[in-house]
């Protein structure tokens, strides 16, 4: 797309290296952004430090990688005839298959041409005077833009655990956010998984099948239930196709989590126990994230989450042979929920095999990384090769690793120190024209994830038109709308179980991360309705400045 029919109306925009917006990262938000931005006209361009895009799915290529959200849904809304015309193979889709779907998208909706792929933002720099956007990217160019869209995901920044002696370690090193793109063979190997959650869930069952002895260091047992998956059918494909506008509107206005899924009408505690356990056993064997929807209180009821927590723990003692294994394998200090449940294909059944052992570093640290060893306080445990399963710096992390400068030379990390700060997960205070997708403070990885990136685009993009149809040059976040939304997204948590568990949504895994209840709790719906009534007020709680005459021009 060339450089014209700028969208802001603009001059800048016309001439070399000078876009209207430019969107970082290519992902399911990049893609998506791109799309609906060129429909509006204006150059764009997209930055993606992958090779190719799709973003966290072209990245994570570990064993057993799958969405955890079911493919029919977990897949852009935007276009009937994409939703019409693509054939998901299973329930729940594994990697390559939705990498093939992102790649397909791009394609179709001819996308690549204003991608620029292997190419990272190192810095975007806001210019006071010219009030546009100064990015430099990893090649050494640097580009102007009226508008910059964070679209890096919220999982996408792997973290590298920091363990004494790592870097000796003789053997292949694997981390789960950064597979490599040939097979990994571990057949005939001693392999040895740092991490449980859910890259380490879904890739050991597999790993175990290769390996001569599996080692699993867990420090925080986690809660799963069964993925349940299975090859969709026509059959299955053409009743969900028929039913999408139910669904979809479903996911979009009434879900909590933007998932299509009946509504429970009671508390667990209103149940006897024999009707309980029997709506626990159903929800088990239908398998997947539905499991903490058969009641309407297990997020904010600690004695119903108890009810749903004991039926797992008990399931994971029924499953697994070995009752101390069993036993270390049951979460007991977390409630159930309060860290994104994982679904899993025989995760806790692998620890019934010969050649896997479960260790417990929360009791038994790890001390250091050997040439040839896992050595903790109770010995060393031989690997020829270990896998990284540490998961991510999460929310921010993507957004720290650009070197960001709003109004007065403040950088968006120094903003950020105490716990990110944001009006709605789109804005920054003191960051003009700087949007992201699905940020800190949106209902973001509580979510499906492509419903809430389908939201924010759609309001990002309409938030742009309005400005471009008055005439308005800069928009950002008022300091105290700001400051009462943080409030608001805390409070709200504050009401459920979530903050009790040392999560990922707090910050807890990354050392020396404030821990601030990040994601917004309160629903999808909900969070659209507060979006689309700020815009209806004319973006209430936003500043917008009057492009002056000197800065504009025809846009035709």
């Amino acid at each position: 797309m060339s450089a014209v029919h700028p969208v802001s109306g603009n001059c800048h925009a016309a001439s070399a290296g000078a876009y209207d917006v430019v969107v970082v990262g290519a992902g399911f938000a990049g893609m998506y952004m791109l799309h609906r931005l060129r429909g509006q006209g204006g150059s764009v361009r997209v930055y993606e430090q992958g090779g190719d895009v799709g973003g966290t799915w072209y990245w994570n290529r570990y064993p057993g990688a799958r969405c955890d959200v079911e493919s029919m849904q977990y897949s852009y809304s935007f276009s009937e005839e994409l939703q019409q015309e693509w054939n998901w193979s299973e329930r729940y889709a594994p990697q390559p298959e939705i990498l093939k779907y992102a790649n397909h998208v791009a394609d179709r909706f001819d996308l690549r041409s204003d991608i620029q792929l292997n190419t990272r933002v190192d810095r975007a720099v806001f210019d006071e005077a010219t009030r546009l956007w100064s990015v430099t990217t990893s090649d050494g160019k640097n580009v102007t833009a009226k508008y910059v869209v964070l679209a890096t995901g919220c999982l996408s920044n792997a973290r590298m655990p920091d363990i004494k002696g790592l870097p000796d370690f003789k053997g292949k090193v694997y981390h789960t956010g950064r597979w490599p793109h040939e097979p990994v063979d571990f057949t005939g190997l001693r392999v040895g998984v740092i991490g449980t959650g859910s890259s380490g869930i879904q890739s050991v069952p597999i790993i175990a099948e290769q390996a001569s002895q599996l080692t699993v260091f867990q420090r925080t047992p986690n809660f799963s239930i069964p993925a349940r998956n299975a090859l969709l059918t026509a059959e299955e494909r053409e009743a969900y196709r028929a039913k999408y506008p139910e669904i979809r509107r479903f996911a979009r206005e009434e879900a909590r989590n933007g998932i299509y899924t009946e509504m429970p009408d009671r508390g667990a505690l209103d149940d006897g126990d024999n009707v309980r356990r029997s709506k626990y056993q159903a929800r088990w064997e239908r398998g997947g994230l539905t499991f903490m929807s058969v009641y309407n209180n297990l997020g904010v009821d600690k004695a119903a989450n108890d009810t749903a927590a004991d039926f797992v723990r008990d399931k994971i003692a029924e499953i697994v042979r070995d009752p101390e294994t069993a036993k270390r394998l049951q979460p007991n200090n977390h409630p159930i929920g309060s860290k994104r449940i994982c679904i899993d294909t025989d995760y806790f059944a692998t620890f019934n095999r010969p050649n896997v052992a479960l260790v417990d570093i929360r009791t038994n640290p790890i001390e250091e990384i050997t040439a040839n060893a896992v050595r903790t306080k109770a010995g060393d445990y031989e690997v020829d090769a270990l896998v990284l399963a540490t998961g991510f710096d999460a929310m921010t992390g993507s957004v720290a690793k650009i070197d960001i400068r709003g109004r007065d030379g403040q950088t968006l990390n120094q903003k950020w120190a105490e716990g990110p700060k944001t009006y709605l997960g789109l804005m920054s205070a003191g960051f003009p024209n700087l949007f992201i997708i699905t940020g800190p403070g949106s209902p973001s990885v509580l979510s499906n994830m492509i419903v809430s990136i389908e939201q924010h685009v759609d309001w990002i993009t309409g938030c742009i038109v309005y400005m471009r149809a008055h005439g308005l040059d800069t928009m950002e976040a008022k300091p105290n709308a700001e400051d009462k939304w943080v409030a608001h997204v805390n409070e709200v948590a504050q009401t459920t179980l979530y903050p009790q568990a040392n999560s990922w949504y707090m910050g807890a895994n990354i050392p020396g991360k404030p821990q601030i209840f990040m994601p917004y709790i309160g629903g999808v719906g909900v969070y659209r309705q507060i979006c689309n009534d700020v815009a209806s007020k004319g973006y209430e709680g936003f500043a917008m400045t009057a492009a002056e005459p000197a800065q504009q021009c025809a846009a035709s």
